[in-house]
C-alpha cells in the first residue's frame, strides 16, 4: 500500500446554494400543503365508498390517507420549527427539529398499520359481507392513481430540498397505492366471483403489515439521522477538491461534519502546509477557504487546524517513505498524514486513520513497538484518528 494522501484536481465553481436554502421551507410547506389537499379529499371518497358497501378493506385504507394527512401537517410544522433563528439555549439553530417531525410521521404511520391489523383480525372473527359494485371498482383505480402522482411529487420535492419528513411521506404515499391496488383486486375478485369469495378482511391483514412494515423502516431511518450519518462522500470529496486547489495545501485531512438539520452543516479540518509558511499566511489562507467552501457547498468550516510539512531536508523525506511503508504494510491502516520530523527534540509525530475492525490501543502498540525497533533514536507520537468520510 501506498502513503495516502487527497490531491485535488481543479473543479469550476458550482451556483451559491443559498437561493435553494432560502426557497427550502416554502418548498416544503407548499409541497405537503398538496399532500393534505390529495390525503383528505381521497380519505373523505374511501370513507364514504367503505361504510356503502361495508367494507373493512376500504374503511382502512381511507383511514390510512388521513394518518399521511397529519403527517403531512407534522411536516409543515416542524419545518417551521426548524426555521426558527438560533437563540441563546440552541445556539446552532432548530434544524434537527425536522427529524424529530420525521420521527412523529413514522410514528402515526405505524399506529395506523397497528389500529389496520387488530380491525382487520376482528373482521376475519366476525366477518361482514361487503357490498361492491363497478363504481367502486372505479372510485379505488382513480385513487391509485392520484397515489401514484402525489407519491412521485412529493418524494422528487424531498429530494430536492433534502427533507427526510418528505422523502418518507412520498415513499408512504407509493406504499398507500401498491395497498389500494390490493384492496381494489379484492373488490374485483368478489364481484366477479359474484360474492362467494371475500378477501377484504385478510387484504386488511396485508395492508396493515406493508403498513407497519413502512413505519418501522422510517423510524429506523430517522433514528440514524438523529445519531449522525456518515457524511455524504460526494459533498466531503468537494471541500477537499475546493481545500486542494489551494497551492499552499499539500492536503486535506481529518474533515469531520456535524449536521444540526438538513443543509445546516458545521465542519473542521486538518490542511498539511509546508513549514516555511508565517502565522500570517496561515491566516490568510485559513479565512480564504473558509469563505471559499461556504459559497460553494453551504459548510460552514468552524476550525481549520494545521499538520506542519517538511520542506528543508532530504534525510527527513527518506524517514517518512520508510516509516509510511511500515505503517501501511498492515491491513487496519487506512492512511498516514501529518508526518513530521523535529530533528531538535529528535521527535516524529503523525496521525493514522485506522479501521473499526481493530482495537486502537493494539494497534497503536504495534506500531510504537515496530518504529522504535527502526529508530531508536527517536520519540514517536502518534495520534490515532477515525474514519469519518469518504
Amino acid at each position: 500500500m501506498q502513503y495516502i494522501i487527497y490531491m485535488c484536481k481543479t473543479e469550476k465553481s458550482e451556483k451559491s446554494p443559498q437561493s435553494q436554502i432560502l426557497a427550502r421551507d416554502k418548498i416544503i410547506v407548499r409541497t405537503s400543503v398538496v399532500g393534505i389537499i390529495a390525503n383528505v379529499f381521497l380519505s373523505g371518497l374511501k370513507a364514504v365508498t367503505g361504510l356503502i358497501t361495508n367494507s373493512i378493506a376500504i374503511i382502512l385504507d381511507s383511514l390510512n390517507n388521513l394518518s399521511d394527512a397529519l403527517s403531512s401537517i407534522v411536516t409543515i410544522i416542524g419545518a417551521k420549527l426548524a426555521a426558527k433563528r438560533p437563540d441563546k439555549k440552541h445556539p446552532m439553530g432548530h434544524g434537527r427539529i425536522e427529524y424529530i417531525s420525521a420521527m412523529l410521521v413514522a410514528a402515526i404511520v405505524l399506529y395506523a398499520g397497528i389500529t389496520s391489523a387488530i380491525e382487520s383480525v376482528k373482521k376475519i372473527i366476525h366477518p361482514q359481507t361487503p357490498e361492491y359494485s363497478f363504481v367502486t371498482l372505479i372510485i379505488l383505480a382513480a385513487a391509485i392513481i392520484v397515489k401514484l402522482v402525489l407519491s412521485r411529487f412529493v418524494k422528487a420535492q424531498g429530494k430536492k430540498v433534502n427533507s427526510s419528513a418528505l422523502v418518507a411521506s412520498g415513499a408512504d404515499a407509493f406504499f398507500d397505492a401498491i395497498l389500494s391496488s390490493s384492496v381494489l383486486l379484492s373488490a374485483a375478485v368478489f364481484i366477479f366471483t359474484k360474492g362467494k369469495l371475500s378477501l377484504e378482511a385478510y387484504v386488511g391483514i396485508l395492508i396493515s403489515a406493508f403498513i407497519i412494515k413502512s413505519g418501522i423502516e422510517m423510524l429506523v431511518d430517522t433514528i440514524s439521522d438523529i445519531l449522525g450519518r456518515r457524511a455524504d462522500p460526494e459533498l466531503t470529496k468537494k471541500i477537499k477538491h475546493l481545500l486542494c486547489e489551494e497551492p499552499e495545501v499539500r492536503g486535506a485531512f481529518d474533515l469531520f461534519l456535524n449536521n444540526y438539520g438538513p443543509e445546516k452543516n458545521y465542519a473542521s479540518v486538518h490542511l498539511e502546509l509546508p513549514d516555511t509558511m508565517t502565522v500570517e499566511d496561515v491566516d490568510r489562507l485559513t479565512r480564504r477557504v473558509q469563505i471559499k467552501v461556504f459559497k460553494e457547498t453551504g459548510v460552514i468550516l468552524t476550525g481549520v487546524g494545521v499538520y506542519s510539512f517538511n520542506t528543508k531536508n532530504d534525510e527527513t523525506a527518506k524517514i517518512r517513505n520508510a516509516v509510511v511503508k511500515k505503517v501501511m504494510d498492515h491491513d487496519w491502516a487506512l492512511q498516514l498524514h501529518g508526518f513530521y520530523l523535529d530533528e531538535e527534540t529528535k521527535e516524529i509525530r503523525f496521525d493514522i486513520v485506522l479501521s473499526f475492525d481493530v482495537n486502537p490501543k493494539d494497534a497503536l502498540a504495534t506500531l510504537y513497538e515496530e518504529l522504535s525497533v527502526m529508530y531508536p533514536d527517536y520519540i514517536f507520537q502518534i495520534a490515532p484518528d477515525v474514519d469519518f468520510t469518504d
